[in-house]
C-alpha cells in the first residue's frame, strides 16, 4: 500500500511541476512588417554579434539576403534592421521562413547555404543541425507578404502648369536577395549589404 501511496504522490508533483512550468524561450529577432511584401528583421539585444538572413519559401525558393563581396556574415547590430534595409519577398512565392543566423565570428555563407539546402523539408533548423565553426544561434520566424497597391509617384509639371511626363506608377525596386542553388552557391545578384569586417 506504501509503494501505491508513493507512486501517486511523485506523479501529483510532477503534474504540479508541469502545470507551473513558463516556456523560457529566447526571442532572438523579430520581423516587422514595413509594406505589403516588405520587411525588417531586427536583432534583440544580448545577441552574438554577427548574422546572416536567409529565406525559405513554401515553393521551396531559398533567398540569401545578408549578400557581401566576401560572402560571408555581416556585424548585426541589436535593436536595428539588418542590413539597415528592409528586403522585398515575392508574393508569387507565399509564405516563407525566415531564418536568421547568429554566430560569435564571420562565417562563410556557402557552408550555411548548402546546409540550409540540404534540410530544407524539415520544419525546424537548429544550431544542433549544422556544421558550423564557433558559438552559432538559429532563429527562425514567418513572414507572409501580401499583394500591394501600385505606388503612384505622380506626375512631373512643367514651368507653364502642363503635365512633361505621366510618372511611371512603379515601385523602386527592393533587395530580394540571391536565390540559393543546390550546390549552395547563388544567382548573381548584387551584395545587399556592406561587407564590415572583425
Amino acid at each position: 500500500m506504501k509503494r501505491w501511496s508513493m507512486v501517486l504522490a511523485v506523479a501529483a508533483m510532477s503534474v504540479g511541476c508541469q502545470d507551473g512550468k513558463k516556456e523560457d524561450r529566447i526571442t532572438r529577432a523579430q520581423v516587422r512588417k514595413t509594406g505589403p511584401a516588405t520587411m525588417e528583421v531586427i536583432p534583440s539585444s544580448g545577441q552574438l554579434p554577427y548574422c546572416m538572413l536567409y529565406t525559405v519559401s513554401e515553393k521551396g525558393v531559398i533567398r540569401q539576403l545578408t549578400l557581401t563581396r566576401e560572402n560571408r556574415s555581416i556585424r548585426c547590430d541589436a535593436n536595428k534592421p539588418v542590413a539597415n534595409t528592409s528586403f522585398r519577398v515575392p508574393t508569387q512565392e507565399g509564405k516563407v521562413k525566415v531564418y536568421i543566423f547568429f554566430s560569435d565570428e564571420r562565417i562563410p555563407a556557402g557552408p550555411v547555404a548548402q546546409q540550409l539546402y540540404d534540410l530544407r523539408g524539415q520544419d525546424r533548423i537548429s544550431a544542433m543541425d549544422l556544421r558550423l565553426p564557433g558559438r552559432v544561434f538559429v532563429e527562425t520566424m514567418d513572414f507572409v507578404p501580401e499583394e500591394g497597391t501600385t505606388e503612384i509617384t505622380g506626375a512631373v509639371v512643367g514651368t507653364h502648369g502642363e503635365v512633361t511626363d505621366s510618372g511611371s506608377g512603379i515601385a523602386p525596386e527592393q533587395d530580394l536577395g540571391a536565390t540559393v542553388l543546390g550546390d549552395g552557391g547563388t544567382t548573381g545578384a548584387q551584395p545587399a549589404a556592406a561587407d564590415e569586417g572583425t
